[in-house]
């Protein structure tokens, strides 16, 4: 990845779209000032990589949306989102970078400044963010029954959202964690790396072809706690909320089991090892009170 001023900026923000055009305006809008607290409009960029949608996303309609969006699709889309990956990390100018796999993924108000704090505790910190969806069940389990888009809209409304306090997300959602914030963890929706570490990481592995991507975004996560002398930062009572839309891991249904057959063949033909989650905790990191916990085995 090529290196870039960062014209002053903290942090900058990559978002991986495809077919989102009713998910895509949210999230935006729970990454534009004033949602997110605590952090400038100037100390961020938010960078839209449209990976083939049709349309494609309009940048003319984006106006006003966020701090500084910028928008770049990619030439020659892959139904994998690994290339568009790496083109938005290529973008990014900033010191820190935050990508979302998914731009889908809507943030909590104070997710990206506690992210950017986060990142001051330790020189190489891989910092994780918690991955929550919207509905009272993960909806690997409820989108192919009741979780609908309309069911979903009617539950953001009923919380008054954007209007009202964004913090009330947490109370329509279910957090995607098996053992809570402590458990063995698979992947981070919403992961933060200082540049350098992404470049020594070498991005998204683009031999990850299948649909979605497959595990790629896990296989991010794996290989970053795996970077020597980095630290695992995760952060508590924060996080991003799935909206359903028809993605490949989450859309449930009879086709729930295959595709996490072929994920985990698909890792086995590149990693040569089976697909396993991180059990290290490392840090536990509340913004609330600014205070750190440190662990170091999950608890499951």
């Amino acid at each position: 990845m090529n290196e870039s001023a960062d014209g002053g900026l903290a942090v900058s923000l990559v978002l991986i779209c495809f077919q989102m055009q009713r998910e895509l305006p949210r999230t935006l809008v729970s990454l534009s000032p004033p949602y997110q607290r605590g952090i400038a409009p100037a100390d961020y960029e938010v960078i839209i990589v449209d990976n083939g949608s049709v349309p494609p996303v309009d940048p003319a309609t984006l106006a006003g949306q966020g701090p500084d969006v910028i928008v770049e699709t990619v030439g020659n889309p892959t139904v994998s989102p690994a290339p568009a990956i790496n083109l938005g990390l290529r973008l990014a100018r900033a010191p820190l970078i935050g990508l979302w796999v998914d731009a889908a993924r809507m943030a909590s108000p104070g997710l990206v400044h506690a992210c950017v704090e986060a990142a001051r505790l330790h020189p190489r910190p891989v910092i994780a963010t918690f991955n929550y969806h919207l509905g009272g069940r993960l909806q690997y389990f409820s989108a192919a029954e009741e979780h609908t888009r309309e069911a979903e809209d009617a539950l953001l409304a009923s919380i008054g959202w954007p209007e009202e306090n964004g913090e009330r997300l947490f109370e329509i959602s279910t957090l995607d964690a098996k053992g809570g914030v402590t458990g063995p963890m698979i992947e981070s929706c919403a992961l933060f790396m200082p540049r350098a570490l992404w470049d020594e990481l070498g991005g998204a592995d683009e031999a990850f072809v299948s649909p979605g991507g497959g595990a790629v975004n896990p296989d991010i996560f794996i290989r970053a706690c795996e970077l020597p002398d980095v630290q695992l930062i995760r952060i508590l009572g924060q996080g991003t909320f799935h909206q359903v839309h028809g993605g490949v891991s989450t859309s449930g249904g009879a086709g729930l089991m295959e595709a996490g057959k072929a994920m985990s063949r698909e890792y086995f033909r590149i990693r040569g090892r089976p697909f396993s989650a991180v059990r290290t905790v490392g840090w536990l990191y509340d913004p609330a009170s600014k205070t750190v916990q440190k662990s170091a085995s999950a608890t499951i």
